[in-house]
C-alpha cells in the first residue's frame, strides 16, 4: 500500500482485527502483536522492524519519528491507517490512549539457534505467569547486556499487550525463545557454561557461586518457585537472603537481582 488511509468507524474490520490482539488465541493464530506509542514503534525502526499496520490518530502531533514510521511502514509493504480518538481508546482499552499503535509480527528465536557464547549471561523462566514481571524482565534482560529470555512450560504470552507495555520497547530488542520442559532439559545438557537456578533452599548465597561464563540463570515461577525437576538439572542453586521480615521477593525484582549479580561477577576487572 502507498498511501494513508482514514478510519472513522469503530466497527470497521480493521479496528475489530487490531482490537483482537487482545486475546491471546488471536494473536496465535495471527503471529502478531500489538504496540502502543512512538517510543516503542522507534525501537522497533532501530531494531529493523517495521509495523505491518500503523494507526495514528487524528490528534497525533507532527513528529520526525512519526514520519519515519510512516515511510518504513509503507516502504516494507505495510498500511498506514489514520484514526479517530474513539477508535484509539476502543483499541487501547484505555481512556487516555496514545496517539500511534503498531501491529507486528511476532519473533521467537528457536532454542537451537541460540548461541550461548553471543553473551556472557541469558535467563530461562519456567512456568512464569505475570505478563507484567515477564515484561520486565525482558527490559532488565535488556539493561544487564543477557544474551535472551527463554520461557520454559506454560509461561504467559510475551506478546500480551499487557506484557509488551512493560517491556518499554525491549521486546524488539531481546531475543525471546519458547520451549517445552522436556526440550529444555535435553538442551540444557548442552550448555557450555552454568546453570545457576535460584531457589529459597538453595545451597550457597547467590553471590558466591563459582560461575563459568556463558550462565545461564534459571527462574521459577512466581507462586512456586522453581521445580524440583529443573531445579536438579542446575549445576548450582543459590539463594538471595532475606534480611527482613518478607520471606520471598518479587520474581522480576529477583532476576534482574540475579542477571546483574552474574554478569557483574562475568565481567572483566581492569
Amino acid at each position: 500500500m502507498t498511501d494513508e488511509r482514514l478510519i472513522t468507524s469503530l466497527t470497521n474490520d480493521t479496528v475489530k482485527a487490531v482490537r483482537a490482539l487482545h486475546m491471546r488465541k488471536e494473536r496465535e493464530a495471527t503471529g502478531l502483536f500489538l504496540a502502543e506509542g512512538l517510543k516503542f514503534i522507534g525501537e522497533a525502526l532501530d531494531q529493523g522492524r517495521a509495523p505491518r499496520s500503523l494507526l495514528v490518530g487524528m490528534e497525533a502531533r507532527p513528529h520526525p519519528l512519526l514520519d519515519r514510521a510512516k515511510a518504513e511502514t509503507i516502504r516494507s509493504g505495510g498500511e498506514v491507517v489514520t484514526v479517530t480518538h474513539p477508535i484509539l481508546e476502543k483499541i487501547s482499552r484505555r481512556d487516555n490512549p496514545q496517539t500511534v499503535l503498531g501491529v507486528f509480527e511476532q519473533a521467537y528465536t528457536p532454542i537451537s539457534a541460540i548461541t550461548p557464547g553471543s553473551a556472557p549471561c541469558w535467563i530461562a523462566l519456567e512456568q512464569v505467569r505475570d505478563p507484567g514481571n515477564l515484561g520486565t524482565i525482558i527490559r532488565t534482560a535488556d539493561a544487564a547486556g543477557c544474551g535472551g529470555v527463554i520461557l520454559v512450560g506454560d509461561c504467559v504470552d510475551p506478546f500480551s499487550v499487557e506484557a509488551v507495555r512493560a517491556t518499554m520497547g525491549s521486546v524488539f530488542a531481546v531475543s525471546i525463545s519458547r520451549v517445552s520442559v522436556p526440550e529444555f532439559l535435553a538442551w540444557r545438557h548442552t550448555w557450555p557454561g552454568s546453570v545457576i537456578g535460584t531457589r529459597l533452599d538453595g545451597s550457597v548465597g547467590y553471590r558466591d557461586a563459582a560461575i563459568q561464563s556463558p550462565a545461564l540463570i534459571l527462574m521459577g515461577n512466581e507462586q512456586a518457585g522453581l521445580t524440583d525437576e529443573l531445579a536438579a538439572a542446575c549445576d548450582v542453586n543459590v539463594k538471595i537472603p532475606m534480611r527482613g521480615r518478607a520471606d520471598s521477593l518479587n520474581l522480576a525484582i529477583a532476576t534482574g537481582i540475579m542477571a546483574y549479580a552474574v554478569t557483574d561477577a562475568l565481567s572483566p576487572r581492569s
